[in-house]
């Protein structure tokens, strides 16, 4: 559980300052669950630049409540908590500074986004935080306010949290719970869960990620895991310390985060799906004559494969597949060894390629549009899908045929914007298995809508 918050002061000397506005937005790493927000008498006049940039003045704060009367609430709402906040070492300092002047010791861990985002968002200009969401396309209201600051930051730590692809933060937040001593049980951890679309994370007792997988519905997951009695899910009930969980919205990018993650991170339990090898592909080979023709080859990791398959026979039957329903003139050598001359019935009628009587240059462009329409081989596409509430979507963005990342969106012109795009997209590796993922989901068109640029 995270504690984001913002606090406004009077200015003035260091360790002098009083708070006048205080926002905390209690974060369970997905949604608000709690927030407290007041304005605060500091029983000291405010510095002149102070109130200029805040709009925040003495008259305003003559009838608010002094600090020692809401010291009690913001004990509470950061209770078992994680501080997060822009330049968290400045609000940390003064929160303890107001509580040590009424004789209370408040200690917490912390976590600064100016550091978080300065690791994870290396190419942006500026870590302020008035820039940084602009940059981002995460709309922003009453800068200098207690309020839009610390919602701000929540937004910004929620993309935070999704651009660490190494999952330190959320290895920290297990193994800050393991220092609180508090290990839940299986039915706990099971009815802490989701009946939402995401990933989840199962942790030992080090805080270790020991299994990752995705669901349509994480609960059932988790509890299927649990009430199973195969070798591999009793050693999983016999570690889990507890499980923490991502919403993603979009089974698409469920199972893309899934594939890599599990490569980065390497968990004990993913053995099977750590490496997958595709050991036959189709390419795309131009013949004598110049036009380009389809052939089953042993998968090249030098060469850009238009399909790559587990065995020759699920290549051999994507192959005809293709040219049974797609093609008018082929040439078939061998099962395992297929020329043909692919000509969409969709895209036009044969011109004569097979008798080399459409030029080659014709009839090459015509292959490689079915190949863009058909396999998304250097296609150049936007895919728009649920977001995880009603008001967000998720975009995963394809360039070239090859996946570069996805991000989730708010506001229709942060993904029509490219400067933005860019900046609020969490890049994924385009390999072999991420290419399939994406195969499999956009022939299955479970998705909102597929933009092509």
């Amino acid at each position: 559980m995270y504690a984001i918050l913002d606090i406004e002061t009077t200015g003035g000397q260091y360790n002098e300052e009083g708070i006048t506005e205080i926002a905390i937005y209690r974060f369970d790493g997905h949604e608000v669950v709690d927030q407290f927000i007041s304005l605060v008498n500091p029983e000291k006049p405010i510095q002149p630049f102070v109130v200029k940039l805040t709009g925040i003045n003495n008259a305003m704060l003559r009838s608010a409540p002094k600090f020692h009367e809401v010291a009690k609430r913001i004990v509470e709402i950061t209770d078992g908590c994680i501080l997060v906040a822009h330049n968290a070492s400045f609000d940390y300092r003064v929160l303890r500074t107001e509580f040590r002047r009424l004789g209370y010791d408040f200690q917490k861990h912390t976590l600064c986004t100016v550091e978080l985002s300065q690791k994870l968002l290396p190419e942006q200009p500026s870590h302020s935080l008035g820039k940084l969401v602009r940059a981002l396309g995460i709309p922003m209201a009453d800068r200098h306010r207690a309020t839009g600051d610390a919602l701000a930051t929540v937004k910004l730590f929620k993309l935070l949290l999704e651009k660490d692809t190494d999952k330190e933060i959320l290895t920290g937040l297990v193994k800050f719970e393991i220092e609180k001593g508090l290990a839940p049980k299986l039915l706990d951890i099971v009815d802490r869960m989701p009946s939402r679309t995401g990933v989840y994370y199962i942790h030992n007792e080090a805080g270790e990620i020991i299994y990752i997988g995705k669901a349509r519905n994480i609960r059932k997951r988790i509890n299927q895991h649990f009430t199973d009695t195969l070798t591999k899910s009793k050693k999983i009930q016999a570690l889990v310390y507890d499980v923490t969980y991502e919403e993603t919205g979009s089974e698409l990018i469920a199972g893309l985060k899934e594939s890599e993650e599990i490569k980065r991170l390497k968990p004990t339990f993913n053995r099977a799906q750590k490496k997958t090898i595709f050991p036959f592909s189709i390419y795309h080979e131009e013949t004598p004559e110049g036009y380009l023709s389809l052939r089953i080859s042993k998968t090249d990791p030098t060469r850009r494969e238009v399909d790559a398959f587990v065995n020759r026979q699920q290549a051999q039957n994507a192959l005809y597949d293709i040219t049974e329903r797609y093609t008018l003139c082929q040439k078939v050598n061998a099962l395992d060894s297929v020329e043909t001359y692919c000509f969409p019935h969709s895209l036009g009628k044969c011109n004569g390629a097979c008798q080399s009587e459409e030029q080659p240059e014709t009839y090459n462009a015509r292959v490689m549009e079915f190949l863009k329409t058909e396999r998304f081989f250097g296609a150049n596409l936007l895919v728009t899908d649920n977001g995880r509430t009603v008001n967000e979507r998720s975009a995963v963005l394809i360039e070239g045929g090859m996946l570069k990342g996805y991000c989730y969106f708010d506001l229709n012109y942060q993904v029509t914007r490219p400067d933005i795009l860019h900046n609020i997209l969490i890049p994924m590796p385009a390999n072999r298995d991420t290419t399939n993922i994406l195969r499999f989901y956009l022939k299955r068109n479970k998705f909102k809508k597929i933009l092509r640029f």
